[in-house]
């Protein structure tokens, strides 16, 4: 018995010892990044299972908090991203009210007409208002170049992500081998198991993914989707193909041939080649985000740039040209002038067929037209684009506007001349399709020189240091697209202020109000036609406002979109603060728990060494017999 007695105090201690070193190891690591909690269990040897010795020293993990804990984690880097880019992108514009914010240099620039209105003989009125609208310019300009930054930031930041995410998978092959080589009794496994778990939390940072742990302790990894990048010890090899610095029309396309933006594709052992982005593999995460600010969110911020150049420019140089029924009551027709359309002036008719209602535009070319236009760079993104060539605009085009149209629509519609400018047309349903309204904006002047005209319209704003007529033209790519970065002020009249009042044909000042009131009215009152794929109005149709209301539209939709985007991450944080604790209530490591192990143990330590005392003098006293 004595013996016995000896044995197992012997073995206790043993236990004893080796529980408390783990538990000295969980102090030690208290706040060690990725740490887990260690735990060993005796177990019972020998005869009767009176013996007890030393089991393996486990994680206290707790699988389902940990899974939790990788996906709130992926939602936090998301709404982190988006939440950060969508307030500079709000920055860009300038706090609302400020006098060198977007709506305060738009706001002094009309004051400016409004002043030399009421005074239209002033030279200074007349060279303030050349000042507040180069302002103006720069401002609007600089808030695209600020988009463009910000895009190609996200390029690059997608490829260096793209970069961590393959070290990721690189080291979480090579655990797997160490791991399924590792026996479970091995004292090294569980350091090799918390490596394996943080470079899970840090892809999961860059994307969502599903990590499956298989019996020998490795994992496989796929993407949210089910596109796999990791099995054992076989990694898919991520490439993206950076574009380096962006430009308004660099966009992306599911074409590679097409695209201007980088993508990201994982390449398996196999050979075989996955392209994530077009395939919507990454949903969350720090690069799905990257990608949506990227080809989504900033381009549709440029379009609104865009839009609204082009709004301040046509506002001042077009006419707007309406559909009318005819004086004569014939019915289902319209007339409409078309007098001056030029390249890029789309028509717009409204028509109503088998009770769903859409529009046609009608865009106008003096080259060869090409084979389609994008609905999606037009006033309506969801209309069906034809495009037509002008009248008289080279060999083989129609004679009349009349005969343009009737070309390009074809049957279902009569077009002929109509009482007005050689332009004027009247368009008549003849199929099942009746037609609803017609609309133009029609400029009025030829050039950008053409500022001595006796009409109101004057081309203040220019497109690019070429000084450049904006029209909308689609002649060699769209002219909208990157406007914003390119608009000016028309040099013409910055050299010649008094045109702003001279509408005579001398282009000398007489005092005449008619023009910078004209051009006022322009702006502030006078409805206009805004793309339904700049978001303002809505995604499914454009949007009817003045100049003034599409300017604050803008900083409205982006001043929201921010602090919703601020809201979101704030309450994913909190999500992500209730996983952490979550899992570190089972597998972080508390001090006082420690702690009171530790005093449990010593205790256990010094009953097992009185034992051991004991056994001792029994002996002794057995020799001495």
């Amino acid at each position: 018995m004595a013996f016995d007695a000896l044995t197992t105090a012997t073995a206790g201690l043993r236990v004893t010892q080796s529980q408390i070193g783990v538990v000295s190891q969980n102090i030690a690591n208290v706040g060690t990044v990725g740490y887990v909690r260690r735990t060993l269990t005796p177990i019972t040897t020998g005869p009767g299972n009176a013996g007890v010795a030393s089991g393996t020293i486990a994680r206290a993990i707790d699988a389902a908090a940990l899974k939790q804990l990788r996906s709130e984690t992926s939602g936090a880097a998301y709404t982190s991203t988006m939440a950060g880019i969508r307030g500079q992108l709000d920055a860009l514009y300038g706090r609302p009210g400020d006098s060198s914010a977007l709506d305060g240099m738009f706001n002094g620039f009309t004051r400016s007409l409004q002043s030399l209105a009421a005074n239209p003989t002033s030279t200074a009125a007349r060279n303030t208002v050349v000042s507040a609208a180069s302002g103006l310019a720069t401002t609007i300009a600089n808030a695209a170049n600020g988009v463009q930054a910000l895009r190609s930031g996200l390029e690059a930041g997608l490829a260096s992500d793209t970069g961590d995410a393959n070290t990721l998978l690189g080291q979480l092959a090579k655990l797997n081998a160490r791991l399924s080589a590792t026996p479970k009794s091995d004292v090294s496994r569980p350091d090799l198991e918390d490596q394996r778990d943080q470079a899970l939390n840090g892809l999961s940072a860059l994307m969502d993914i599903n990590a499956t742990t298989l019996p020998d302790g490795s994992v496989s990894v796929l993407t949210g989707s089910g596109a796999t990048l990791l099995d054992y010890e076989n990694a898919a090899t991520l490439s993206f193909s950076s574009r380096g610095t962006l430009s308004a029309q660099a966009l992306y396309s599911d074409d590679p041939s097409q695209s201007g933006v980088g993508t990201i594709v994982a390449t398996t052992p196999g050979g075989g080649k996955i392209d994530l982005i077009a395939t919507g593999a990454i949903r969350s995460g720090s690069m799905a985000a990257a990608v949506e600010l990227r080809d989504t969110v900033l381009p549709q911020a440029q379009r609104q740039l865009d839009d609204l150049a082009a709004g301040l420019a046509r506002a001042l140089s077009d006419r707007a040209a309406t559909g009318t029924a005819p004086t004569d009551g014939t019915k289902g027709a319209l007339d409409i002038d078309l007098t001056g359309l030029s390249a890029g002036n789309a028509v717009t008719l409204t028509v109503q067929d088998g009770g769903v209602q859409r529009n046609l535009i009608l865009m106008p070319f003096t080259g060869t037209p090409p084979d389609s236009v994008p609905a999606g760079l037009t006033d309506d993104a969801e209309a069906t684009v034809i495009p037509f060539r002008l009248p008289g605009s080279g060999e083989g085009a129609p004679a009349t506007m009349a005969a343009a149209l009737s070309d390009a629509l074809g049957g279902g519609y009569d077009v002929a001349a109509a009482e007005g400018g050689a332009g004027a047309v009247r368009i008549t349903g003849t199929g099942s399709a009746s037609l609803l309204a017609a609309s133009a904006s029609v400029t009025q002047v030829s050039s950008a020189t053409d500022i001595k005209g006796g009409k109101t319209q004057i081309p203040l704003f220019v497109d690019g240091k070429a000084a450049t007529l904006f029209t909308g033209s689609f002649e060699g790519g769209s002219q909208l697209t990157g406007f914003a970065q390119r608009i000016g002020v028309n040099p013409a009249v910055a050299g010649n202020a008094a045109s702003l009042v001279g509408i005579t044909g001398s282009g000398t000042s007489t005092g005449d109000a008619t023009r910078p009131q004209a051009l006022y009215d322009a702006l502030t009152t006078t409805p206009r036609t805004f793309s339904s794929a700049s978001g303002i109005g809505g995604i499914d149709a454009p949007t009817r406002s003045s100049v003034a209301e599409f300017v604050q539209g803008v900083i409205s939709v982006q001043g929201s979109a921010a602090a919703a985007a601020q809201d979101l991450d704030e309450g994913q944080s909190i999500a992500l603060s209730t996983a952490q604790g979550r899992f570190a209530s089972t597998s972080g490591v508390s001090i006082d728990e420690e702690m009171s192990n530790l005093i449990a143990l010593q205790q256990a330590f010094t009953a097992n060494a009185r034992v051991l005392t004991a056994a001792r003098d029994m002996l002794d006293t057995l020799m001495r017999i």
